[in-house]
């Protein structure tokens, strides 16, 4: 049955949530003078797990309109809203860094956001059992949701207390220690790479220096096969946006993924589909590692990459150009073929 004109409406949102269903109702109209057609500005309700809820939500607003409930809103339902809100702004990488630090949040998740206090979130952040640029995002994700929430007058101003939660006494105290690959270890991925292309993947890693992120989401329309580089067109800092080159010992591994299936990224599943990291994580890179007799992650190819460059003797600005680390001085860079070339060469020396 259609709801009346004006009422609001009511749609299912993708993807497996707790709450699905989305209330809400137009605000306002724009004209988008691309398309010449008139498009809605709608205001979410609220989130719910049924449409019959979600429906009675609309009943209640249409009946006080100025009151949208704010003192019974969840955290859960703060975070929906401004995730819906903030996500289409950012980065799939930025997204799933906070959708990741969200889910710390799970044990607050059903707690009304106004009676969530200080000792709650600092409670989270020293049992999380997690690393600094976790928590650091955690507490990005913080700041952002209760300053949607003040904004929205989800929240009085006096509830932000963020930025009393002490991250530097929280964290993993069994942190993972990351160190390089020695040369041994490399020797030994080289030999085991012909029995399993996977291994192939690692070697990329530690003759490039990207971040595993990096090379999961590279498309082959950014590889650039025949002047050895290819373009991070996203990365987790602004620093990580550059070319990076491809050292001759690992170009026939870009020619063989480059021309393996029609899956319009450079690395995909045996199914020909892209890799999302917690697949690549849990079912390659630890079995893999294992299967050698090692204990690392994949961040430890980056710090391989930056030691063999430095052993190798090449300038610190070129080591932070090819790994895109922070103080190279740039974001988007418009390379020339003379610095290709000396990317190309130092890269080589390792």
């Amino acid at each position: 049955m259609k709801n009346p004109n004006g009422f609001g409406t009511v749609y299912k949102l993708p993807g497996r949530r707790r709450k699905p269903f989305r209330a809400a109702i137009t605000v306002s109209w724009t004209y988008d003078n691309e398309t010449g057609k008139v498009k809605q500005v709608r205001k979410t309700i609220g989130y719910y797990e049924t449409r019959s809820d979600a429906l009675q939500a609309l009943v209640l607003y249409n009946q006080n309109p100025f009151n949208i409930d704010a003192a019974n809103i969840t955290f859960e339902e703060v975070f929906e809203r401004w995730s819906d809100e903030h996500f289409p702004t950012i980065s799939d990488s930025n997204v799933k860094g906070y959708r990741a630090a969200y889910l710390l949040c799970r044990p607050i998740a059903n707690k009304r956001f106004v009676d969530v206090k200080l000792d709650d979130l600092q409670y989270i952040a020293d049992h999380s059992g997690k690393n600094m640029p976790t928590l650091r995002k955690f507490k990005a994700l913080l700041s952002l949701m209760y300053k949607y929430a003040i904004i929205h007058d989800l929240a009085p101003e006096e509830a932000n207390k963020v930025k009393y939660i002490n991250i530097k006494k929280a964290g993993n105290p069994n942190a993972y220690n990351r160190k390089p690959f020695s040369t041994k270890e490399i020797e030994k991925i080289w030999k085991w790479h012909e029995t399993n292309i996977y291994f192939t993947v690692i070697l990329i890693l530690i003759y490039s220096g990207v971040r595993i992120g990096e090379l999961l989401d590279l498309k082959k329309e950014n590889v650039n096969l025949s002047e050895h580089w290819f373009d991070v067109t996203a990365s987790k800092t602004q620093s990580g946006i550059r070319k990076v080159p491809i050292a001759d010992k690992i170009l026939p591994f870009f020619e063989y993924w480059y021309n393996l299936n029609d899956c319009e990224y450079l690395i995909s599943t045996p199914a020909g589909k892209h890799f999302e990291w917690r697949n690549y994580y849990d079912s390659y890179w630890n079995p893999l590692i294992e299967q050698v007799g090692m204990k690392h992650r994949p961040h430890d190819c980056r710090h391989t990459c930056v030691s063999l460059l430095s052993e190798a003797g090449v300038d610190e600005r070129m080591v932070k150009k090819i790994v895109g680390h922070k103080g190279q001085g740039v974001t988007q860079q418009v390379y020339t073929h003379f610095e290709i070339s000396a990317l190309l060469e130092a890269i080589n020396k390792i």
